[in-house]
C-alpha cells in the first residue's frame, strides 16, 4: 500500500454507515501506511461513537509510531476514555511514539484502570527515560500483580540503559 491509498481508506473510516469492519480495516491500514493524512484521520476517528473505533484508531497510531506525535494530545486525551479498551491501547500507542509521551505516561500510572497503569508501565519501559524511575518505583506497590510486574520490567530495561 502506498501513500496514494491514503484517500481510499479516509472515507470508508469516517462513513458511520459503513460496516464495522470495514471502518476497522480502514484504520489498520491507515495504520500501515503512515503519513500526516492518515494521522489526520485517525486523530478524528479517536472521537467515533464507536468504542471499538476509537480503540482501532488508537492502535493504529501506534503503528504510525513516533511519525505519529502529532497525536499525542488526541492519545492523552483518549487516556482518559470510560472504555478501558480505549484508554488502555492510548497508553500503549503513547509508548510506541516515544519519550515525548513520558509525562503523559507517568500520569497514566494512576488512572483507574489497571490495563491502563500496566500499558503506561510498559510504555515507560520500552521508551527507556530516567524521568520514569521514580514514578515505575511506585507502580510497584500497585493493587495489580500486572501492573506490578510490568513496572519491574520497565525498571529493568530503565537499569541497562544508564
Amino acid at each position: 500500500m502506498t501513500q496514494n491509498d491514503v484517500q481510499q481508506f479516509i472515507p470508508v473510516l469516517k462513513d458511520w454507515r459503513v460496516d464495522l469492519q470495514l471502518r476497522v480495516s480502514a484504520a489498520k491500514a491507515l495504520g500501515n501506511i503512515g503519513g500526516q493524512a492518515a494521522v489526520d484521520a485517525l486523530i478524528e476517528a479517536l472521537k467515533d461513537m464507536d468504542v471499538y473505533m476509537r480503540m482501532t484508531a488508537a492502535l493504529a497510531l501506534g503503528m504510525i509510531g513516533p511519525d505519529a506525535k502529532e497525536a499525542m494530545p488526541a492519545l492523552i486525551k483518549a487516556l482518559m476514555d470510560e472504555y478501558p479498551d480505549v484508554s488502555g491501547e492510548a497508553a500503549r500507542s503513547l509508548g510506541k511514539i516515544g519519550e515525548p509521551a513520558v509525562p503523559a505516561l507517568m500520569e497514566a500510572l494512576k488512572n483507574k484502570s489497571s490495563d491502563v497503569r500496566q500499558a503506561a508501565a510498559e510504555g515507560l519501559g520500552k521508551i527507556g527515560d530516567q524521568a520514569a524511575v521514580s514514578a515505575l518505583s511506585e507502580a510497584l506497590k500497585d493493587e495489580s500483580r500486572w501492573v506490578r510486574e510490568a513496572a519491574a520490567e520497565a525498571l529493568k530495561k530503565l537499569e541497562g540503559k544508564e
